[in-house]
């Protein structure tokens, strides 16, 4: 159990910051930093990436705004209309106009941008029998052009652009390349729970029913071929399996082209290993044929209107690594240059790269071989996770930074990597802390969350809130399990939860912006918003272990303005010298508890609390 925690004086704020927490910050526009890096907060097309703070979040699970809008006029049931807000699995009823409503509560955390879940049209159902669940994710899309009625209209969206433009935030839409909605299904397959996937080998392109059957496709010179020439022979798409629409469904997919079965592999389930990771069925979800030249100018057309029309600020590229390189090189391009005919300079372009260890090396790939300018961060999301947790000792960071220089673009191009502690996918960092330990403190669960939010604010990178993370949501694992509603909720296993840092439940709404968590983030929004080494500064590893304790770093140059941040991920008091650069003297604190001034020149003396932390501003002597 923990000895001491100071953690009141680290999460007490001022009264001027407090002051900010609702309407009237939204109301204010704050600079960053100072001199030649001061931006306004509203000057939305002249922020860098590396200036924002990112909020995700899930529409359906936010706010419901317009209640009518629940089952989207759809009757039947929740297996036709999707709409069942006591199940984790179906659509709860949050919508766009409830997330423009609260965009005040959102920007008083610091928030910056916000990305959410894909909007558009989804098959409201899809799921074998007895095992149902609707598309409430956004994941499952079947109208590329309009907003899924559940969520409103596309003039709610563009309101909602609006509305966030307005005050100073920018709109990231997550959109997805890689597949559409489950229409389309394997004849061969028909019944089974899986459809196990046919290789390129044994079902060449140029026979019908494999290795031995009738020829099919003559003079198509294989998928590596990628011109239109090639591909316009490729006319048979049941080289592996013959595709089949569901009555009733053949025209479902907009725009109209989608519904073409020779647009899609039709080679089974990935098995998420080998070539089927890019080939194969994403859980039976139709894997679009991305080698092919119609298929890319299809997609770029799709999205390339959405930031003509609306003058969104990004994308999230869903399942990126399972789309062909090639395809990125085109996409990516003619998506940046869409912006900057719309006047956006910075459109910020992140693609979703799931990784399980930290290895900088397996990113970075995607911002050369493919050109994606940058990747969701999930080296330090496993860095943050297995020092946190005590996996792992505090050296991994050094691990984490020392990869910055193998992205396309080195330590810059890693300044711009959306960084995050759990997301709606794996779960949230609060569960993975409660599994690693279980008796901890209701103080103590608290102390430690907090912690990893000093470290996700203070990091290199850009960092990006999930949602319910500022109020202490915790969840039960990942997925479904993690996507706990905003507003009031009726789901009993998200209501059982225990939160952190309040005695609330999900069975009320949570928007408080007097929770600890949140007032801890509004903090450390404002110093990193006001502190232009936070954000642009280098990373300088200072101090680690093999084993958990203390890890220590500063941003920026050694001008004698450096910061210099220091955590502890024990339950003991630290003290240690930690060298800082040799024209840092003394220190004014930002956040946590900082020493004064230096020990000797280049060492200052850390004394940290059990889970204690630094966040300390350097300065010359003569400039104090």
């Amino acid at each position: 159990m923990i000895k001491k925690i100071s953690l009141l004086s680290s999460l007490v704020l001022s009264a001027s910051l407090l002051s900010g927490c609702g309407q009237a910050q939204a109301q204010d526009a704050p600079v960053y930093g100072t001199g030649k890096a001061a931006v306004a907060l509203n000057d939305v097309r002249t922020r860098l990436p590396e200036d924002e703070i990112i909020y995700f979040v899930l529409p359906d699970r936010f706010e419901n705004g317009d209640p009518q809008n629940d089952t989207a006029s759809i009757a039947g049931g929740r297996l036709k209309s999707g709409y069942d807000p006591t199940h984790k699995g179906f659509y709860h009823g949050g919508d766009l106009k409830g997330l423009t409503e609260k965009l005040d509560y959102i920007q008083g955390l610091g928030i910056t941008a916000i990305w959410f879940a894909p909007i558009f049209k989804n098959k409201p159902v899809q799921g074998p029998s007895g095992n149902q669940s609707a598309g409430y994710h956004g994941y499952w899309v079947t109208d590329f052009t309009q907003v899924d009625p559940h969520f409103g209209s596309n003039d709610e969206f563009r309101a909602f652009v609006d509305a966030a433009h307005a005050r100073g935030m920018k709109v990231y839409m997550d959109i997805i390349a890689n597949h559409t909605a489950d229409v389309l299904y394997p004849k061969e397959c028909e019944g089974q729970k899986e459809c196990v996937y046919r290789s390129k080998a044994d079902y060449p392109y140029h026979r019908k029913g494999g290795v031995d059957g009738t020829a099919i496709n003559e003079g198509f010179a294989g998928d590596t071929v990628m011109t239109a020439e090639n591909f316009a022979k490729l006319t048979d798409p049941t080289y592996a399996y013959t595709p089949v629409t569901p009555a009733g469904e053949e025209n479902i997919k907009v725009p109209a082209w989608l519904n073409d079965p020779i647009w899609y592999h039709n080679r089974g389930d990935t098995t998420f290993e080998g070539e089927s990771s890019r080939y194969g069925d994403f859980v039976g979800l139709d894997d679009l044929m991305t080698e092919n030249p119609r298929v890319v100018e299809g997609i770029i057309a799709i999205f390339g209107d959405w930031i003509d029309k609306y003058g969104i600020d990004g994308f999230r590229i869903d399942t990126a690594k399972h789309v062909n390189p090639e395809f990125w090189t085109r996409f990516t391009p003619a998506m940046l240059e869409r912006a900057k005919a719309k006047g956006i300079d910075n459109f910020h372009i992140f693609g979703e790269v799931y990784a399980h260890e930290v290895d900088p090396g397996f990113l970075a790939q995607f911002t050369k071989r493919d050109e994606l300018p940058t990747v969701l961060d999930f080296a330090f999301q496993v860095a943050a996770h297995d020092m946190l947790t005590g996996k792992a000792g505090t050296h991994l960071f050094g691990k984490l930074i020392d990869g910055d220089v193998l992205y396309a673009g080195g330590e810059a191009t890693a300044r711009q990597l959306p960084t995050f502690l759990g997301n709606h996918d794996m779960g949230r960092m609060a569960h993975m802390l409660d599994k690693a330990y279980p008796d901890a403190s209701e103080e103590e669960r608290l102390a430690r969350i907090s912690l990893a939010h000093v470290l996700l604010m203070a990091t290199r990178g850009v960092p990006t809130i999930y949602s319910g993370d500022e109020q202490g949501f915790v969840g039960d694992g990942g997925d479904q399990a993690a996507r706990e509603d905003m507003f009031s909720s009726q789901v009993a296993s998200y209501n059982d939860n225990r939160l952190v840092g309040t005695d609330a439940t999900t069975a009320e709404a949570n928007f408080d912006n007097r929770h600890p968590l949140y007032r801890l983030i509004a903090q450390l929004s404002a110093i990193r918003k006001q502190t232009p080494q936070l954000r642009y500064g280098r990373t300088v590893l200072r101090a680690s272990n093999e084993k958990p304790g203390l890890l220590a770093f500063t941003r920026g140059d050694d001008d004698g303005t450096e910061v210099f941040v220091a955590l502890n991920m024990t339950n003991e008091a630290i003290k240690h010298n930690v060298e800082v650069g040799m024209n840092s003297e003394v220190f004014s604190t930002l956040a946590g508890q900082c020493p004064a001034t230096i020990s000797a020149p280049g060492s200052v003396a850390v004394n940290l609390p059990p889970l204690g932390y630094a966040i300390c501003q350097a300065a010359p002597q003569d400039k104090k």
